[in-house]
C-alpha cells in the first residue's frame, strides 16, 4: 500500500513536470528562441540522457537494437513522425495561443484515436465514447470561439497547431508500441529523441539560430529540458511501475491542470470562465475514456 502511495505521488509530480514544459517553451519563446532551437535542444540533451540511462541498465538490449537495421528504421520513423513533429506541432501552438490552451487541445489525442478507431473498424462508439466525443466536440468549440458563432477567441492558425498536436501526440503513442514492448521504453523513446534531434539540428541548422546567454534562458532551458522532459519522463516510469499503465495515465492527466495554473502564475496568462469550462469538458471526456479503460482492465482481470 505504501508503494502505491509512493507511486501515486511521484506519478503526479511528473505530470505536474510535464505541465512545467510547455509554460518554460512558452517562456523560451517569447524571449526570441525559435521553435527549432527549442526542438533541437529538448531531443538532443535529453536524447543523450535517456540513452546513456539505458546504456547504465539496460546495456544488452541497447546493443541489440543499435545491431537490428529494422529495429533502427522503426524508431527513425517514430522519430519524425512522432517525437519531431509533436514537439514541433506542440511549441507552434503555444507560440500562436498559450501554454494552457496548447497543452489542453493535445489532450484531444484519445478522443481522436478513438474517433479513428471508430471508423477504421466501422463500429459505433458505446455511450461512453459517444459522450466523450461530444464533450470534446464541445470543449473545443468553447475554447475556439467562447460560445460566439460569428468569431474565434483564438487564432485559425493557433487552433490548427493545437488539434494537428493532438493527432501527431496519437502518432507518438501509437507509433513505437511494438519496439518498446520489445526493447523497453527507455531506450526508444532515447534513441528516438537522439535522431530527431540530430535530424532537426543539421536539417534547419539552428546553431545559427538566437539564443540568449543569460539566467533567463538557463531557467526556461532547465524547465523545458531539466524538468519537464528528462525528470517528468523518468518519474513517469518508475511510478507506472508501481500503480500500472492504466492508472499511471490517468494521474498524469494532471499535466493540463498544472500547466494552466503554471500559465497564470509565471508568465501572467489570462484565460476567462468560458475557457475553464471548455478544458473541464475535454479532460471530462479523456477522464470518462480512462475510467473505462480501467473499468475493462478489472474485468479482465476478474
Amino acid at each position: 500500500m505504501a508503494e502505491k502511495r509512493f507511486g501515486t505521488l511521484i506519478t503526479l509530480i511528473a505530470g505536474i513536470a510535464w505541465g512545467l514544459s510547455g509554460v518554460s517553451g512558452q517562456y523560451l519563446m517569447s524571449r526570441g528562441v525559435s521553435v527549432d532551437m527549442i526542438t533541437s535542444l529538448r531531443l538532443l540533451v535529453s536524447g543523450f540522457f535517456l540513452v546513456g540511462l539505458a546504456y547504465a541498465t539496460a546495456k544488452e538490449q541497447l546493443l541489440i537494437v543499435l545491431k537490428n537495421r529494422k529495429a533502427l528504421l522503426g524508431i527513425f520513423v517514430f522519430a519524425m513522425l512522432g517525437l519531431v513533429l509533436n514537439q514541433m506541432a506542440y511549441l507552434q501552438a503555444i507560440y500562436h495561443t498559450n501554454a494552457g490552451t496548447a497543452t489542453v487541445l493535445q489532450y484531444l489525442c484519445p478522443i481522436l484515436v478513438l474517433a479513428y478507431t471508430c471508423l477504421k473498424n466501422r463500429e459505433k462508439p458505446s455511450g461512453i465514447e459517444l459522450i466523450s466525443i461530444i464533450l470534446a466536440v464541445a470543449g473545443t468549440f468553447l475554447i475556439a470561439t467562447h460560445g460566439k458563432l460569428d468569431e474565434l477567441a483564438v487564432t485559425p492558425i493557433g487552433l490548427f497547431w493545437g488539434i494537428f498536436s493532438a493527432f501527431t501526440y496519437a502518432l507518438y503513442i501509437i507509433l513505437p508500441g511494438k519496439l518498446i514492448r520489445q526493447y523497453g521504453s527507455i531506450t526508444v523513446i532515447g534513441l528516438g529523441m537522439l535522431m530527431g534531434g540530430f535530424v532537426v539540428t543539421l536539417g534547419l541548422q539552428t546553431w545559427q539560430h538566437r539564443l540568449p546567454i543569460d539566467g533567463g534562458s538557463f531557467l526556461g532551458l532547465l524547465g523545458i529540458v531539466g524538468v519537464g522532459t528528462i525528470f517528468a519522463y523518468t518519474a513517469f516510469l518508475k511510478g507506472v511501475s508501481m500503480v500500472g499503465p492504466v492508472n499511471g495515465s490517468l494521474l498524469a492527466s494532471i499535466e493540463p491542470i498544472a500547466s494552466v495554473f503554471f500559465a497564470v502564475w509565471l508568465v501572467n496568462e489570462q484565460f476567462y470562465a468560458i475557457d475553464f469550462v471548455g478544458m473541464l469538458l475535454i479532460l471530462l471526456a479523456v477522464l470518462l475514456i480512462s475510467l473505462k479503460d480501467i473499468v475493462v482492465a478489472q474485468k479482465s482481470i476478474g
